[in-house]
Formats: structure tokens, sequence, C-alpha cells
């Protein structure tokens, strides 16, 4: 993935919105509902954060309706752009002991 295709994602309206709201699971339904973005731009916009490894499918949940929902969460912790002598991104996944811990209350 290039620099330009990444920022080309996170420039996408309400991709931020999407990847700061993620820092715990959320579903499609939830984010669209409390960004207040249309359910179909929601999708898509989780579709290209996760083809960006930016978002991350987290779980499949089992809904009060006995319906399964995908539920999604960010796979980083931090991105800095640089424009000093060429574009860059640098992308700081999420911390292996917050994965650790997330992954033992998701076992319990």
């Amino acid at each position: 993935m290039s620099s330009v295709e990444l920022l080309q994602a996170l420039g996408s309206k309400y991709s931020a919105e999407i990847l700061d709201a993620t820092d715990e699971p959320r579903s499609a339904q939830e984010l669209s509902e409390e960004l207040d973005i249309p359910i179909a731009t929601c999708y898509r916009r989780i579709d290209e954060l996760t083809d960006h490894d930016l978002l991350k499918l987290h779980d499949n949940v089992l809904s009060d309706e006995r319906r399964r929902i995908k539920v999604y969460r960010r796979n980083v912790d931090g991105i800095r752009v640089s424009f000093e002598s060429a574009l860059s991104v640098d992308i700081e996944e999420r911390s292996e002991v917050t994965n650790t811990l997330d992954e033992a209350w998701r076992s319990l």
C-alpha cells in the first residue's frame, strides 16, 4: 500500500471519526448512529479502513435478536504524516499489551 493511497483513505469523509470511535469494538450500526453517518457510507468506510489495515474485524457477537453482528476495532494507536523530504506515513500499531488484555477479556 502506498502512502498516497493510505492518505486518501484517511482523508475520506468520516474515516477519522470512525477510527476515533473504534478504540473499543463497535458495529457498523453503532457507528452509524453515534456518528450520524449514513449506514451505506459507514460500511464503505469500514471496508476501506479494513483494506488498509487501519481497522480490523474484532469479533462476531450475537445480538439480542440472535443475529450475528460484526464489530470492528481500530488496529492503530497513532498515525503521523510527514511532508519533510517526501510524503511518508508512519503508523503506530496498537500495543501488544492492549491486544493481549483484550483477548483475555473476550475469553471470559
